[in-house]
């Protein structure tokens, strides 16, 4: 190993996930995978719907964790991955209006998630990588501020992309 670091200055992150105290920019992040399965009313329901999630988002990321600092962001997300599920220090500073992991990728960004799965690989024939996997589940509080924070994210985002032109 030379000690140089493989992520060259000035270069963005390819997603950055936090629980509010830590924060992990990913830069080797191959794929990010957005399913939404939504949810089908009854046949010949009322038109009166009750104010229930009309869909589940899951989101997939796949990437690498390379150099010499590949340990210290595995130990990180698996800090993360348990955060999620204990309640992390966005939830306690918005009074549990939100909460979970915040996501935040040139696809989406993602407030109130938690860490349904997390692993990874190492082989002989890349002995500075790993690989990792995550499945991110979205868990939408109820009410208008998991809406509100959607439509804030959207509009950070077409500001942002706005801005780069």
């Amino acid at each position: 190993m030379s000690g140089q670091s493989f992520i060259g200055a000035g270069v963005p992150p390819s997603a950055i996930l936090s629980d509010g105290l830590v924060t992990l920019p990913l830069y080797a992040v191959s794929t990010v995978t957005l399913s939404q399965s939504y949810h089908l009313p009854p046949l010949a329901s009322s038109g009166l719907r009750t104010a229930v999630g009309t869909h589940d988002d899951t989101l997939s990321l796949s990437g690498l964790l390379v150099g010499p600092e590949r340990f210290r962001q595995k130990f990180e997300l698996e800090l993360l991955a348990e955060s999620s599920r204990r309640g992390s220090v966005v939830e306690g500073l918005t009074g549990g209006a939100a909460g979970g992991l915040v996501l935040i990728t040139s696809m989406t960004v993602r407030t109130d998630l938690q860490v349904q799965s997390l692993s990874f690989t190492s082989s002989a024939a890349r002995r500075d990588v790993l690989d990792v996997s995550m499945t991110l589940v979205h868990m939408p509080r109820p009410g208008i501020t998991g809406r509100l924070l959607e439509v804030a994210s959207l509009g950070v985002r077409a500001l942002a992309d706005f801005g780069g032109r």
